[in-house]
């Protein structure tokens, strides 16, 4: 098999397994159908993107048509970054706003209007062996790396804030979303970097590497194909959001310490809140529950939520997160500790002190006492 067939074959394969994975994205149930819509869309304007590898056009009218279904490519990082606001906040909706993303590929369409699609005039084979040194071909490379770039940070930044107000605001210890799009977005980069080298050896006159650089990046594109469908199938329900209205900490600081009285008074009160938050959580055990939110445990304390997560987080300096799995380490030595509650195992005490994944429950125990939770009752 030449390097042609090898290329054709596996991008055929890469397009059957994007559109199978969109099909699942776009049927299996869930809450968050706008988040599997968006990534099913991805898949689907990828799957039109990698059948170039294996569609050959004939006359050049049919030229056009596959010139004009390669920008396609441009839908891919905003349909990415889309998806990605709708995973994390569990309140987005797209606005006629999020328009404003067509942008690059109405632009360059409209840049290949004079010299690419309506040079009707030069034959197929003339117009392919200048192909590549069209202004217009240079012009959409750039963009493209640009457009890569923005979104890739705008990713990023997005992870950042989403991970900073999870930990500032819910108490499940599951950081499952996070880590998942943290991967996704890394996993793009790499292999955005390898076609960006692919694409440099198009005009270095090597043109046997390039078709084996072209087999690497489809073969690459198949393997994560492969991996978001063994993600989706294990995983269907995907992730937990949090509400975009929530602020950070060091968003609402600035006015709530606006408001507050002289100095002495503003202590007293700042001691006080913390002596009834601490005396709260050891009475009443709130922590118990796995999916404990600052929004609940502010009702029931009665602190409006904004001052508790400014005492928590700041005050106390402290992350949300961090402040209710201390608590539960600390119920969960105790228990540990005690020869009557020798028969519970290690699983049946972490759901009890309100984990819900051994993991989690290690990772967070070993964090306080350096030492695994079997080590711990083995020292007691």
């Amino acid at each position: 098999m030449d390097k042609l067939s090898l290329l054709q074959g596996i991008g055929k394969i890469s397009v059957f397994v994007s559109l199978l994975l969109a099909f699942f994205l776009l049927t299996v149930k869930t809450e968050n159908k706008l988040a599997n819509r968006l990534f099913a869309w991805f898949f689907i304007f990828s799957a039109v993107d990698l059948s170039g590898f294996f569609i050959d056009a004939v006359t050049r009218t049919g030229l056009n048509w596959e010139i004009f279904k390669s920008t396609a490519c441009l839908f891919e990082m905003p349909l990415f970054y889309l998806f990605v606001l709708a995973v994390c906040y569990s309140d987005f909706r797209l606005q006629w706003k999020h328009l404003i993303h067509l942008l690059p590929f109405v632009v360059v369409n409209l840049v290949f209007i004079p010299g690419i699609y309506l040079n009707l005039d030069t034959d197929k084979d003339t117009f392919l062996s200048t192909f590549n040194k069209l202004p217009e071909i240079y012009f959409i490379q750039i963009l493209i790396e640009f457009q890569y770039a923005f979104y890739i940070v705008s990713v990023f930044l997005i992870l950042k804030k989403y991970r900073e107000i999870y930990l500032e605001n819910y108490a499940n210890p599951s950081t499952a979303t996070y880590k998942w799009l943290f991967q996704i977005t890394c996993v793009f980069l790499t292999a955005h970097s390898i076609v960006a080298l692919k694409n440099v050896l198009r005009y270095s006159g090597f043109r046997e590497v390039f078709l084996w650089a072209n087999v690497l990046v489809g073969s690459i594109a198949l393997f994560i194909t492969c991996w978001f469908i063994m993600k989706a199938l294990n995983h269907p329900e995907l992730f937990r959001g949090v509400n975009s209205k929530l602020k950070l900490t060091k968003e609402i600081l600035p006015e709530v310490e606006d408001k507050s009285a002289s100095t002495n008074v503003q202590n007293d009160l700042i001691n006080n809140q913390i002596s009834t938050l601490k005396q709260y959580m050891a009475e009443k055990e709130p922590f118990l529950d796995p999916s404990l939110t600052i929004q609940e445990l502010a009702n029931q304390i009665e602190i409006p939520v904004r001052d508790l997560s400014v005492l928590i987080n700041h005050k106390m300096d402290q992350h949300f997160f961090d402040f209710v799995n201390e608590y539960r380490i600390q119920k969960a030595m105790n228990i540990l500790k005690d020869e009557s509650k020798n028969q519970l195992t290690v699983l049946e005490i972490l759901y009890e002190v309100g984990f819900n994944s051994k993991s989690s429950f290690n990772t967070s125990f070993k964090k306080y006492t350096n030492l695994t939770p079997t080590a711990y009752r083995n020292a007691s």
